[in-house]
């Protein structure tokens, strides 16, 4: 008999192990989340915010080349008229399958420099003038090391944007515009591997100041809106009692709006180089083209200081309503995926060693 109830117990060992084992890997990728809780948050709200906002983000390219003004809703009928609802999302693959690492990258060596401060007593104290600079610092090298791998993705991004204006800059009609990798070819084939780069110190200029202004902003305002040491939401101010849940959005879309709109020139002068390089016309220096952009092309007849900044600023407004949904979902879905893994079930005790049931 007690034979026949070893043998029952060792017919349900599998079954008895199974839920332990499901347990051991739920436990693995829960601790996975929470080791790399930085990377899940920030990969996980750049595909929600970078969909939302990229047919803007599209407008806003085409406004910044065009040679003549055009309203937002014209602009966007013609894209909608001449290459349909994929009009607006031309070049979206390249932002999608990099906008990953770009920010995984940004928001760990972001974080990295700050705990690296932090430790070392500088910028240490709770205050709001240390939390801004602290968030400034730390998005300043953040935008800097990134931008070495991020400008040959931008590039072609401009440039898959921007195919029907560059051909009809070239005097050439398209049958079917080129794929993502046939514009890559191209630029390597007219350039060599260094076009990739045309450009390039205004992307770092502007993606470095653009993202210590951007995570200043961010971080001082989060701090004044009640933010905690410890990360978690406090109560607001009395002066703006948002509910806790816009917060992140909040803030979110003040620094993205306020940090753009003061580098939005950079950005307009680069796209501009970008694309007389990319058009095969001739080659004009950064002076030079700001210059034309706000005096125009005549040197007898400039045109007025204020027509020449409406031209600098042309599509900033297309391209705040694109900061505000795409920096506000971005840390709105960063908070939520966060607060997800800070609400994981801790490890559970039971005595034993996963590794052995695993």
């Amino acid at each position: 008999m007690l034979h026949e109830e070893t043998d029952e117990q060792y017919a349900f060992a599998p079954l008895l192990h199974r839920p332990f084992k499901s347990l051991f890997r739920t436990e693995k990728i829960h601790e996975s989340l929470r080791q790399n809780k930085a990377v899940v948050c920030a990969v996980t709200a750049s595909y929600i915010s970078t969909f939302a906002g990229y047919p803007l983000d599209s407008l806003k390219s085409r406004l910044q080349a065009s040679r003549n003004p055009i309203t937002v809703p014209k602009l966007a009928a013609r894209v909608f008229n001449e290459e349909g609802v994929r009009g607006f999302y031309r070049g979206f693959w390249i932002p999608l399958f990099t906008i990953s690492f770009v920010r995984a990258a940004s928001f760990t060596i972001y974080n990295g420099t700050k705990e690296l401060l932090r430790d070392n007593a500088i910028l240490s104290r709770n205050k709001i003038l240390d939390v801004a600079l602290l968030g400034g610092v730390g998005g300043a090298m953040a935008g800097a090391l990134i931008s070495f791998g991020s400008a040959p993705f931008e590039l072609v991004k401009v440039r898959r944007q921007l195919e029907y204006s560059i051909a009809e800059a070239k005097g050439v009609k398209f049958v079917k515009p080129p794929s993502t990798s046939q514009a890559v070819a191209d630029i390597v084939r007219s350039r060599g591997i260094r076009g990739l780069y045309v450009g390039f110190p205004l992307h770092l200029l502007r993606d470095t100041s653009g993202t210590a202004l951007y995570f200043l902003e961010y971080d001082g305002m989060r701090h004044i809106m009640g933010r905690l040491p410890s990360g978690e939401q406090g109560s607001t101010p009395s002066w703006l009692p948002l509910p806790a849940s816009i917060v992140p959005f909040f803030c979110g879309s003040f620094s993205g709006v306020t940090s753009w709109a003061l580098i939005y020139p950079l950005d307009v002068v680069k796209t501009k180089v970008q694309t007389r390089a990319l058009a095969g016309e001739r080659k004009r220096g950064i002076m030079e083209t700001f210059h034309r952009l706000i005096r125009g092309p005549d040197p007898e007849n400039p045109r007025p200081i204020h027509q020449g900044l409406g031209r600098l600023y042309r599509g900033l407004g297309i391209s705040a309503v694109r900061s505000i949904t795409t920096h506000g979902l971005l840390w709105t879905f960063f908070d939520l995926v966060a607060g997800y893994i800070d609400r994981l079930p801790p490890p559970p005790d039971i005595g034993c060693d996963p590794q052995r049931i695993v």
